[in-house]
């Protein structure tokens, strides 16, 4: 039997919602059978009210559907704009596929699909997911980590990941080279830089900008 890859949590969860029912049936037996949770529904609103899980999930979403179809909640949704969604159809239209895929969907399933296509499929946007939510969950560290840092150690760090020489950087902030290098070494620990490259990663990553003054020349 095929099963889903290793990097994907357990409690991934897939989100069905189609009208109907047969397919709910199915996709809700063959995705619990390689460790995901399913949460299944027969329309937007129903889903609308659901809470999503705090784990990688992603969206099964037929495109025809009674009520609010598929891709009208595509380009309305706002309370849950990141979650991947694989829209899954009857009907192989050309322009409705297109218009899917430019609104964001990650996959475009025609029924009668293979159980393996949908397995492929939302292992695809599980993972998509995964990686959006450690992209969210880095930058809260790094912003944390920032936080902890002196007005100092801010302002030296600033001039370093700029590519000031630390001999700059003290006589710009009319210091010491050891004051300096003491707040250099500080500001890389507090922020867990294992190199000056690691450093200029993770400020580039935070927004931090080099100041004016590190791009003038010193005055002799």
């Amino acid at each position: 039997m095929a099963t889903g890859p290793a990097t994907l949590e357990r409690v991934s969860t897939v989100y069905i919602v189609d009208d109907d029912e047969s397919i709910r049936t199915a996709l809700s037996h063959l995705l619990p059978s390689v460790g995901l949770n399913v949460q299944a529904f027969a329309s937007t609103a129903e889903f609308r009210a659901a809470r999503l899980a705090d784990a990688p999930c992603c969206l099964l979403l037929d495109i025809r559907l009674r009520g609010e179809s598929g891709l009208v909640f595509q380009q309305q949704v706002t309370d849950r704009p990141d979650i991947p969604i694989i829209f899954i159809s009857g009907f192989a239209d050309v322009d409705i596929c297109k218009r899917a895929m430019k609104g964001g969907a990650v996959d475009f399933l025609v029924k009668p699909f293979s159980d393996q296509d949908v397995i492929d499929a939302v292992n695809g946007a599980l993972l998509i997911d995964q990686k959006r939510r450690e992209r969210i969950q880095n930058q809260t560290v790094l912003s944390s980590a920032y936080e902890q840092l002196t007005r100092r150690e801010r302002e030296v760090l600033a001039f370093v990941v700029s590519g000031a020489l630390n001999k700059q950087i003290a006589a710009w902030l009319g210091v010491s080279v050891i004051t300096v290098k003491l707040h250099r070494a500080a500001a890389m620990k507090k922020m867990s830089a294992s190199s000056l490259a690691d450093l200029v990663r993770k400020t580039e990553a935070l927004g931090i900008h080099a100041p004016h003054r590190a791009r003038d020349p010193i005055a002799k």
